[in-house]
C-alpha cells in the first residue's frame, strides 16, 4: 500500500483574508466591538435578516450592544467554503453561525450562509460588505 500526501498552497492574499476572518472571531471571543469594527472599511455595509448597518460606526455600535446583550457568552463560527480573489477585491462564501453558551455544535436554526466582500486598501484587506441568510427556512 502507498500513501499520498496532499499539499494545498494558498496565496498570500488568501492567507491575509483568512487572517481578517480570524480577527473577527478573536474580537468576538474578547467581546471587543472596536477590534471587530476596525476590520471593516469606513463605508462597510452589513445585511442580515431584519437588519441593515451602514458604516463602520454603525457596525461598532451594534456589536457593542450585542456583546453586552443578546450575544453575551456566545461564540461566532465561520468556515469558508469559497474564496475568490480578483485584483484588489475578494468574495468569500462561508458556512457560519452563532454558538450559544455551552454549545459545542451549531444548532440548525442558527446556521447561516454568509457572503463577505473584501477590498484591499493600502496593502491591507478589509471587509467592505457582509450579508447572511439562514441555511434552513
Amino acid at each position: 500500500m502507498t500513501s499520498a500526501t496532499v499539499t494545498t498552497t494558498i496565496s498570500a492574499d488568501e492567507a491575509a483574508i483568512r487572517s481578517v476572518l480570524g480577527g473577527i472571531y478573536d474580537a468576538w471571543r474578547a467581546y471587543d466591538a472596536d477590534a471587530f469594527a476596525d476590520l471593516y472599511t469606513e463605508d462597510a455595509t452589513v445585511v442580515m435578516p431584519g437588519l441593515f448597518h451602514n458604516g463602520r460606526e454603525a457596525i461598532r455600535e451594534f456589536m457593542a450592544a450585542a456583546f453586552a446583550g443578546r450575544l453575551a457568552g456566545t461564540q461566532g463560527v465561520d468556515v469558508p467554503q469559497s474564496i475568490r480573489i480578483t485584483g484588489d477585491a475578494a468574495i468569500v462564501v462561508s458556512h457560519a453561525g452563532t454558538l450559544m453558551p455551552g454549545e459545542m455544535t451549531l444548532a440548525a436554526e442558527r446556521e447561516r450562509h454568509a457572503t463577505w466582500v473584501f477590498v484591499r486598501s493600502g496593502g491591507d484587506w478589509k471587509i467592505a460588505a457582509y450579508a447572511n441568510a439562514p441555511v434552513h427556512l
